[in-house]
């Protein structure tokens, strides 16, 4: 495939979901629910289009829902208190990446990436003029920070965090936000923080946003998804918790990118998020969880540990094969097992095979049922 500044222009996400629908498999491979939104947000989203919430809505958002987001940080266990030009209404969490890059970098500066992570990190550093620099977390998926200090040279700009992390479900405590602004407290270093999967925290693990530490706060673009929390992601809307002064530099980009965000969806969003019970969420998800779990262990397959956050479980698969590589098994699981996943390796710029795939448990029950009890029985 050709590659675009040294990337390969081409999603091997959207190949593998592709071959599961050639081969009629369980698509378990992508975190696109199957399942559809509250009834009370679509009667939301058609209530906004009988009002006047057609024409463009102020840069910032829509005042009305910019005060839904802040009631609702408010109301969170760990609570997060803003101000209203600290909140901006963004298209989606990759826009808020890349805007939030193009901010700060300089040609030349360097990007720490901590993987396995999302396709669009390192893209966004070059297209940004920026040089990703990849530390790879340890064989557990946890940080070394000894390690970590490795990767922070003179030319550091920042550093992307993503937590709960997609793929692996580990989810960033207090103490790792302390150690990670112990390392570069004494350098111009910022921390871009995606916490999309920040209401699917489970077994009593309360999500500790980057936003809460009082000197990473005024260095940090925090970014949200209201397509993960409420499976809109058609919508595109997300946003955006930035320091006043980080927050004005993010919005003179964004006035010359996309300025302002679906309008009829900002209404909706803005009604619903004064009824959703993000508890409730949780519980549903975490439900899924452990049900895939529950399931997983009747196969070969072994999830080392439980998920902590996000709606994806990552497996171990070399009870099943010690030649194939992470590519090759997922391939071979979607068409001749017809059960689609993702190689870990998808996630990773360094290397090319892993031990582990990753599915998606954001799934009908009975999807996950039917998916792991054919593979009980075919593995």
């Amino acid at each position: 495939m050709k590659k675009i500044y040294g990337f390969t222009h081409y999603s091997f996400f959207t190949e593998m979901s592709e071959l599961a629908a050639k081969h009629k498999s369980f698509d378990l491979s992508l975190g696109l629910p199957d399942f559809d939104i509250d009834a009370r947000l679509r009667l939301f989203l058609k209530e906004a289009a009988d009002h006047d919430s057609h024409h463009y809505e102020p840069l910032a958002g829509n005042p009305m829902l910019i005060k839904s987001i802040i009631a609702f940080n408010n109301e969170r266990k760990n609570s997060i208190q803003l101000k209203v030009n600290e909140v901006t209404v963004i298209p989606c969490a990759t826009f808020a990446l890349h805007t939030a890059l193009k901010s700060i970098l300089n040609q030349g500066d360097e990007v720490i990436i901590i993987q396995p992570s999302y396709y669009t990190y390192g893209p966004s550093v070059v297209l940004n003029g920026g040089i990703p620099v990849y530390y790879d977390l340890d064989h557990d998926f946890t940080i070394n920070w000894e390690k970590f200090q490795n990767c922070i040279s003179e030319k550091t700009k920042a550093v992307i965090v993503n937590s709960p992390q997609n793929p692996t479900g580990t989810i960033w405590q207090q103490s790792d936000w302390n150690q990670l602004y112990e390392l570069i407290k004494h350098q111009e270093i910022y921390l871009i923080s995606e916490e999309i999967y920040d209401t699917y925290c489970y077994d009593g693990i309360e999500h500790y946003s980057s936003f809460l530490h009082a000197d990473l706060k005024s260095r940090t673009f925090c970014i949200f998804s209201f397509g993960k929390m409420f499976h809109t992601s058609g919508w595109k809307v997300s946003y955006l918790l930035a320091s006043e002064e980080l927050t004005a530099k993010f919005r003179c980009h964004q006035q010359y990118i996309s300025y302002s965000v679906n309008a009829p969806a900002q209404y909706a969003l803005a009604k619903y998020l004064e009824v959703f019970d993000a508890s409730e969420s949780r519980q549903v998800m975490q439900h899924k969880r452990d049900l895939f779990n529950e399931l997983i262990a009747f196969t070969p397959l072994e999830a080392v540990r439980k998920a902590e956050g996000s709606v994806f479980q990552i497996v171990n698969f070399r009870n099943i094969s010690t030649t194939m590589t992470d590519v090759e098994f997922s391939k071979w699981l979607t068409v001749e097992k017809k059960t689609a996943c993702l190689p870990l390796s998808a996630f990773y710029n360094s290397r090319q095979n892993s031990d582990y795939v990753r599915f998606s448990f954001a799934k009908k029950d009975e999807v996950i049922i039917q998916a792991l009890e054919h593979l009980r029985k075919n593995l």
